[in-house]
């Protein structure tokens, strides 16, 4: 990709309304752009990472048996009703009314209305069991939307909502999920817990929570180091230091960003939504859910928070990098450095490598400091020793130069 082309509106100066380090990063580095409070626009460089976050999740889901749909952001009044959150929910949720003073709400979540898809398809033990997942645009009436991505009105999320017969068949689904969660994580370079937690608005018997280790965190937990043990501070009234329940060595305190949510929700939905099936023994029962989030958009705030430096230089773990290098020729434009450069750049697009060419008529410190908050893992630098058939590769992750020659820079693995 052409840089020119890309369309990353860099800032040289970071707005003052930008608190926390990975909100200057995403704005000043061109990667989002603020439309209302709590409301951003993904430009083109943070959608690709986005779609490299949800290839992930689609993988380490359709593996375990998770099928993909997608269902209206637009929701009715009377699914909420059924469910009797539609006055319980609170001030969170978005209502509306369309031209005919029917009521509506923008989802922050979908089971109601993933219990009435199913509901009328599932009615035998023989269509059981049943994981359904989408990845979305949610929407919250958040008081106070902060910290860019962290917490907003609108954000991209995937839900995913399994269908049991048998307590014993969800704890199955659970760990599955719970197994897939950490692969996501652990493929994401996060370093996180996953701790026991609150049920909140989603309700259902017990559930995780999936913790970013992170100082800028709205939540405390408490763990201890032989990873036998964490909890949500709200859940428990521990102190820093003493003993852990379970008698592994002593208690930490840490501050985290909720990335994740599992979620044992039992009969909460499809008992008053009369989602039920026959049995073996031809008698009627309530279907058994759960529900798995993960928050995609904060997901890259996440990662921000733990893969730069306290220069504001972006680091992308391999997984999600926006592209394999970074090509930055120092000529002018038309000059001999750039025509090896976009020499160098078409060979490997026809080897099927996506990089980056700084073609931009821009001075070397311009396209240095953008490259920093591009965070490519390796440059290559194409300089005045280009006319003698050598480049310099950089590895911004360890730090390390050497000079290649232009044959080498084109036979490449990454």
């Amino acid at each position: 990709m052409k840089q020119s082309l890309m369309f990353i509106p860099t800032l040289r100066d970071i707005p003052k309304d930008c608190e926390i380090d990975s909100h200057k990063i995403l704005v000043k580095g061109g990667y989002i752009k603020q439309s209302a409070a709590g409301i951003y626009t993904y430009l083109p460089l943070s959608y690709k990472i986005i779609r490299k976050i949800e290839n992930i999740v689609r993988e380490e889901l359709n593996k375990i048996g998770c099928a993909e749909l997608l269902m209206p952001a637009l929701q009715t009044k009377d699914l909420w009703v059924a469910s009797g959150r539609w006055d319980n929910y609170g001030k969170e949720l978005m209502r509306l009314k369309d031209r005919h003073d029917r009521e509506f709400c923008l989802g922050p979540t979908h089971e109601e209305v993933i219990t009435d898809v199913v509901r009328d398809s599932i009615n035998s033990y023989k269509k059981l069991p049943l994981a359904l997942y989408q990845i979305q645009t949610k929407f919250r009436d958040e008081f106070r939307p902060r910290f860019g991505l962290m917490r907003g009105r609108e954000f991209i999320m995937k839900d995913l909502y399994t269908f049991s017969t048998s307590l014993e068949d969800l704890d199955e689904w659970y760990h599955k999920v719970r197994g897939a969660y950490i692969n996501i994580l652990d493929r994401l370079g996060l370093d996180y817990r996953v701790v026991a937690a609150a049920n909140g608005q989603i309700g259902g018997a017990s559930s995780e929570e999936f913790m970013v280790l992170c100082n800028i965190g709205e939540d405390t937990i408490v763990y201890n180091e032989e990873g036998t043990y964490a909890s949500n501070l709200e859940l428990c009234n521990l102190k820093e230091g003493t003993l852990s329940p379970d008698g592994n060595g002593v208690l930490k305190y840490a501050k985290g960003i909720e990335v994740g949510h599992i979620f044992k929700l039992g009969t909460k939905y499809s008992e008053p939504m009369k989602l039920d099936f026959i049995d073996k023994d031809n008698k009627k029962k309530p279907v058994i859910m759960g529900c798995y989030g993960i928050g995609i958009s904060r997901l890259i705030m996440a990662i921000l928070e733990q893969h730069h430096s306290p220069e504001l230089k972006v680091l992308w773990p391999d997984s999600v990098t926006p592209f394999k290098l970074h090509i930055i020729p120092m000529g002018k434009s038309q000059s001999e450095e750039q025509k090896i450069a976009m020499s160098i750049y078409d060979k490997l697009v026809a080897r099927g490598y996506d990089v980056m060419i700084d073609d931009r008529m821009e001075s070397p410190g311009v396209k240095f400091k953008d490259a920093d908050l591009i965070g490519i893992k390796y440059r290559l630098i194409v300089g005045r020793r280009s006319s003698e058939g050598i480049v310099e590769l950089i590895n911004e992750v360890d730090a390390t130069k050497k000079e290649i020659s232009i044959k080498e820079a084109i036979e490449l693995e990454f």
